[in-house]
């Protein structure tokens, strides 16, 4: 559940520092606790109305928590989007949805 947390938050931190003019992008990095070194990285893209992006943390002891994702502009005001996180033991999880703004 710590890897979990740590991963989000790790991927959450480089996907902040991916705001770029690009429509692509790529980013890696680590970070060391008391519990050992946390490799990460991540990459995404996005065109023709549709954006994703991917990314992994490895743990100090080997274990691997990915997710990928993406979001498509379906109409004006609608989207679409899928994520998949996966495991260090191989068992994933996949979301999606769709989301409609309400414009006021």
């Amino acid at each position: 559940m710590k890897l979990a947390f740590l991963s989000a938050s790790l991927a959450a931190a480089l996907s902040l520092a991916a705001v770029s003019a690009a429509n692509a992008w790529t980013r890696s990095g680590s970070v060391t606790t008391a519990r050992g070194t946390y490799y990460g990285g991540a990459s995404g893209s996005c065109g023709g109305g549709s954006c994703s992006r991917s990314g992994s943390v490895t743990g100090p002891y080997g274990g691997t928590v990915s997710r990928s994702g993406s979001i498509t502009r379906t109409g004006p005001d609608s989207y679409s989007y899928s994520r998949t996180t996966t495991g260090p033991n191989g068992n994933s999880v996949t979301r999606g949805g769709t989301v409609s703004v309400n414009r006021y």
